[in-house]
């Protein structure tokens, strides 16, 4: 999972949240909502089953990583 990836690459949370430009707190909110229910979002599990989809998470190779997508269109 999330946590198990900031380990391995030996960041917080906070580092996570300066990559993606938001509030450590905002952050921390998230991945705990996620923790204690082991799922995600009722309303993404509905529009996700609706069209015969399911959720896959993989790391990107370093190399295939282009700049950080949080970041486009800001600034």
């Amino acid at each position: 999972g999330i946590n198990a990836r900031l380990k391995e690459k030996d960041m917080t949370r906070a580092d996570l949240a300066r990559a993606i430009q938001r509030h450590p707190n905002s952050v921390t909110r998230a991945l705990n909502a996620y923790e204690n229910s082991g799922r995600i979002p009722p309303l993404w599990a509905a529009m996700l089953a609706a069209l015969g989809l399911r959720l896959v998470v993989e790391p990107i190779p370093t190399k295939d990583r282009e700049e950080n997508p949080a970041k486009k269109g800001k600034g």
